[in-house]
């Protein structure tokens, strides 16, 4: 998602009509979650200082959601991780403090495969993100937004906070641990870095370690955020609707879009068709796909933050659970939980010998040496469009 997409993005790709692309007005300089705004089904924990690769956050706040009730023994706990442009909304309608709908409203819930009347699930939003939890649009002890002066935090920062949110909560084991793209990357290290605190792990179109290729890619969307003169190196958060970093933003999640749908399904629905009656071969008519792209680039600047997105790719860029401990292959024998790995067929992000790699090196996997594989032209998004095969799989695991 987006590595997260809510599901007004992930739905499958349809033709826009020209007149909704005019129809969004001004954007805001950020679609952060700020103090003030209405906290919707989300919780706060203050956990006070912190260390991070960059540096010293004096405070930081995380905010998070559940559904479910935890057990006497407090033994039934899932611990669900959101996507690069994700957040801890993972379930129910859109309303005040939410933009969207929960992005897998499919998969978690009453009766579904991570059922809540069974499970306690919690979902927090992650570091440097911009939906609650401590992030550059975050107020700083100078009273200002943190902006620019945001220290680099790396995915084992995010996951060290997420470690001390479960303490605060009191629950030392969870019966499961689950995330999917960026999420998955919380999910294995939360797992190599404390084996003992998960008896079951779920990775979903994930990877062990960010390749070259996916950091170029990361790359480049934080070229196109930076360019913008609006971003003003950061510290643009003053700024009038209209007037902040939305063109590089947008720009940013179209380039993005790219890498999360795969190219069968673009050229399916999209063809060559245009736009509307007027030619784009020369007429300044615009094919389908430009329009598309647009349209989704524009929403999203009015529920995410151009600083929260380079500081979360940069913590991608950081992401390899064999650092410091290794190598790969090493820290994966760490794993003690029982292990779902799960790839989408035609991922061009995160391509399925990723999560190969992921299943051939921890111990204990539902699947052997190999990942299972969903069938889906969806591409990278197929783990939050493919609900049935992914709830199926899920179920193997919360039910093994």
């Amino acid at each position: 998602m987006d590595w997260q997409t809510t599901p007004e993005d992930s739905v499958p790709s349809t033709l826009v009509p020209g007149a909704e692309l005019g129809t969004l007005g001004k954007p805001p300089v950020t679609g952060a979650w700020r103090p003030g705004d209405h906290p919707g089904a989300r919780h706060f924990v203050s956990l006070g200082e912190q260390w991070v690769r960059g540096g010293r956050l004096p405070a930081v706040r995380v905010a998070y959601e559940t559904w479910g009730t935890l057990n006497p023994a407090r033994d039934n706990a899932v611990l669900l991780f959101h996507a690069l442009t994700g957040d801890s909304h993972v379930a129910g309608a859109p309303g005040p403090g939410h933009r969207t709908a929960g992005w897998w409203g499919d998969v978690v819930g009453p009766g579904l495969a991570i059922d809540t009347d069974e499970w306690f699930v919690i979902a927090p939003n992650m570091l440097g993100g911009c939906q609650g939890t401590t992030g550059p649009s975050s107020v700083s002890p100078t009273g200002v937004e943190w902006g620019s002066r945001f220290p680099f935090v790396t995915v084992r920062d995010q996951v060290e906070v997420q470690r001390q949110l479960a303490d605060r909560l009191g629950i030392e084991v969870f019966a499961a641990v689950v995330g999917g793209s960026m999420g998955g990357m919380h999910a294995l290290e939360f797992a190599v870095s404390h084996p003992a605190r998960v008896q079951r792990l779920a990775v979903l179109a994930s990877t062990a370690q960010t390749t070259a290729d996916q950091i170029a890619a990361n790359s480049l969307q934080r070229s196109a955020i930076q360019m913008d003169p609006a971003f003003a190196g950061g510290d643009y958060y003053e700024a009038h609707a209209g007037e902040g970093p939305h063109r590089g933003l947008a720009l940013a999640r179209r380039m993005a879009l790219m890498t999360y749908r795969a190219s069968d399904e673009l050229n399916g629905r999209f063809a060559r068709s245009w736009q509307s009656d007027v030619s784009p071969l020369g007429d300044d008519g615009r094919f389908s796909v430009e329009s598309y792209l647009d349209f989704h680039g524009n929403k999203f600047t009015r529920r995410f933050d151009a600083s929260s997105y380079i500081t979360l790719t940069h913590a991608m860029d950081s992401h390899d659970v064999g650092a410091g401990r290794g190598g790969v292959a090493a820290a994966l024998e760490l794993v003690t939980a029982r292990t779902l790995v799960v790839g989408i067929s035609s991922d061009r992000l995160f391509p399925i010998e990723d999560q190969h790699r992921i299943a051939a090196g921890v111990p204990d996997t539902v699947d052997g040496d190999t990942a299972a594989v969903i069938e889906s032209e969806f591409g990278h998004d197929g783990f939050l469009i493919e609900h049935e095969q992914v709830g199926a799989h899920l179920r193997r695991l919360l039910d093994d």
